[in-house]
């Protein structure tokens, strides 16, 4: 629940910029997103990395370890921060115009990645306090966190955008705040110390283990964001401006559902750590079970109400009733949302095998899903079958990767 609010970060700020700005603004935001996905992938991978890690080493009772754990995952946030903050101020513009920004669009798209960037510490720090809160058995507590930001985002959209007319700015100023409003629902938990800082786990070596434990969170989110940015480049060529805002509404909304499946993924994280770590080989693939029938529960929901009412769900995003932008969007609703039957299973299959303390299998799941079939897959598919073959590419590499996954469940029954 925690992740849909999350991800409705971005879905409120694709409504009411499509609202607001209309094609021009909803082009813009699809072309600074992938930044968000960068961001977020980061923090994921520090957050759910060092929570598991935490998770693991408190199932073998090292809780100052696994305290110095969560010290180390804090200072590894600020300092990758600094790589995201940097450019932001520095190179907005350049940036605009490396993802294909032009015109009115560039200007909008600068401004979008100005913002976000320099609010990259809070999105750092509150992706890693929410994963350790969550695995420090406050659950709730990380829900209504990320709830409680995701709403004050969607107040302050709309105040932002329309009574206070701040246009592009205040789209992205209402995301930014977002994740303090979210810190400072957590702030209590810290107070009572029942996560507090300790030197004894921080060790160098103990970040590339971090980084290796969170790689699916992190390959899932950066894959996401380089996908956007190559589908962008591909669109801009095959249906100019029109295309990308009609893929931002497909792509924005995919996100939220796709959050769902990262929920999960979260979801049975602690608990198949903990048990991991107390060897109870049964209670962790009961877990992994109930996630996976949830996972096609979900999928099979959601496919079937986007075919149902994709003309409704693609024209509250088309202000202005263009035809075309219409076309695009509902036939890539239709056919991109395909993807949903394979990736619950893919993303929640890459996080159980970290939670075991297997990253490579995790990491290659992901990997496969993000950087080695979808990229190869869209290029050659959208020269044959052009528009469709670009939203085909989506369901074909979940698919493909899915039978990955599977040979690596199987392989890991016969050792």
């Amino acid at each position: 629940m925690g992740m849909i609010g999350l991800s409705c970060y971005i879905l409120a700020d694709t409504f009411f910029i499509s609202q607001g700005l209309g094609p021009n603004g909803l082009a813009a935001l699809n072309l600074a997103i992938p930044f968000y996905n960068f961001i977020q992938g980061v923090g994921l991978m520090l957050g759910m990395g060092g929570a598991t890690k935490f998770a693991l080493l408190r199932g073998q009772g090292r809780e100052d370890e696994a305290q110095g754990v969560f010290t180390q995952s804090l200072i590894l946030a600020l300092a990758a921060s600094v790589l995201f903050v940097l450019p932001g101020v520095l190179f907005p513009s350049q940036l605009s115009t490396l993802l294909g920004g032009s015109g009115v669009v560039h200007g909008m798209t600068q401004t979008y990645l100005r913002v976000l960037l320099s609010f990259s510490p809070a999105f750092l720090l509150n992706n890693v306090c929410l994963c350790f809160v969550r695995n420090d058995n406050a659950p709730r507590l990380a829900m209504t966190a990320m709830l409680g930001g995701s709403f004050s985002n969607i107040l302050l959209d709309y105040l932002f955008i329309f009574p206070m007319n701040m246009g592009m700015f205040g789209a992205i100023l209402a995301t930014g705040l977002a994740p303090v409003i979210s810190l400072a629902i957590l702030s209590p938990h810290f107070r009572c110390r029942t996560l507090r800082l300790n030197r004894a786990g921080v060790r160098l070596a103990g970040a590339g283990e971090l980084a290796a434990l969170g790689s699916p969170s992190l390959i899932a989110e950066l894959s996401s964001g380089l996908v956007l940015i190559m589908f962008n480049l591909i669109i801009l060529g095959l249906a100019g401006n029109l295309g990308v805002a009609g893929y931002g509404v497909v792509a924005n909304i995919y996100l939220v559902v796709l959050a769902l499946f990262t929920g999960l993924s979260q979801g049975i994280q602690p608990l198949v750590s903990a048990a991991w770590g107390r060897r109870e080989e049964r209670t962790v693939h009961t877990v992994y079970r109930y996630a996976l029938w949830a996972a096609v529960v979900l999928a099979a929901g959601v496919y079937v109400l986007s075919v149902l009412f994709a003309q409704p769900i693609v024209a509250a995003f088309n202000r202005e009733q263009d035809p075309l932008l219409q076309q695009i969007a509902v036939r890539g609703l239709r056919l991109y949302f395909t993807a949903f039957f394979f990736s619950g299973f893919n993303v929640v299959t890459a996080v159980y095998f970290s939670s075991m303390d297997r990253p490579r299998a995790g990491f290659l799941v992901s990997i496969l899903r993000g950087f080695v079939l979808i990229v190869p897959l869209a290029l050659l598919m959208s020269r044959v079958w052009g528009m469709d073959g670009v939203w085909l590419s989506a369901p074909v590499t979940e698919a493909l990767t899915a039978l990955g996954a599977i040979y690596l469940l199987r392989k890991k029954v016969t050792e």
